[in-house]
């Protein structure tokens, strides 16, 4: 994603907050960015102090953005519109490798009956980008397009093992936040854990995201060797198995490379 001349790649921050309000394009963005995956409705008193736009800025590109589709009004509020949904769908990246991964996240949600989540590195974070769950399971805190940070998911320390070295030095400057009392904010045995997950082919957390949840992931590759993404299996704390989680999910994408389903 781009704000002014500011190429946003994996692996860097985003362009700034100043940055993206020096352009029309950009104080866009920052509308359209202001809602979270929480998020219903936002009035304009609400999104203008979420980007730090003055009303009037915000109120004049909100009616551009309600003529493109990418707003829709409820009431005296506003939403994200189908059109925003609609050019996500079409990101040829982001369809391809859900679709090739979709039926293995699917077996291995019926043969272990635990969630299972596909994230993509973006920036500092990992974003789902499909999860199989259903009833109880569902219930968990994750959604897709939801960003976690890479430091305490078992997809971002996966997705840290297999990337670049600089990766995990920008997650460590960037600051280790703490999610639950488990979480590990700690550089050193963070690059531990990392280290370990490289040489096992997994990366594991333990509460460190959600009390009472733990997490496997193995990374996912093309068949260029490419990493692409990571796959996971996230289960109940009290009724996880991580061995046997970890074992089928390194099959599965064995599976999945030698048919060369993913580029």
């Amino acid at each position: 994603m781009t704000g002014g001349s500011t190429e946003h790649t994996p692996g860097t921050p985003a362009p700034s907050h100043h940055e993206a309000a020096n352009s029309v394009l950009g104080k866009a963005r920052l509308i359209l960015e202001c809602f979270e995956l929480g998020d219903a409705d936002l009035s304009l008193t609400e999104i203008a102090r979420r980007t730090g736009l003055a009303k009037a800025s915000v109120h004049r590109l909100n009616q551009e953005l309600l003529e493109w589709g990418m707003l829709e009004r409820s009431g005296q509020e506003y939403r994200l519109g189908l059109r925003a949904f609609e050019l996500g769908s079409r990101a040829p990246r982001i369809r391809v490798l859900r679709d090739g991964i979709r039926p293995l996240m699917e077996s291995l949600f019926h043969s272990q009956g635990e969630t299972v989540h596909l994230g993509v590195l973006d920036g500092l974070e990992v974003v789902y980008i499909e999860k199989v769950a259903s009833g109880p399971h569902a219930t968990r805190p994750s959604t897709i397009a939801g960003r976690m940070p890479l430091h305490c998911t078992a997809t971002g320390k996966a997705l840290l093992a297999y990337g670049p070295r600089e990766l995990l030095d920008d997650v460590v400057e960037s600051g280790l936040p703490r999610r639950t009392p488990a979480t590990v904010v700690s550089p050193r045995l963070l690059g531990e854990q990392v280290a370990r997950a490289r040489e096992r082919g997994y990366a594991t957390e333990h509460e460190e995201t959600v009390v009472g949840y733990c997490s496997v992931a193995v990374p996912v590759f093309g068949h260029s060797g490419l990493l692409l993404a990571a796959l996971s299996i996230t289960a109940p704390t009290y009724r996880a198995d991580i061995d046997r989680y970890a074992t089928t999910l390194l099959d599965g994408v064995r599976r999945l490379q030698t048919m060369h389903i993913v580029n």
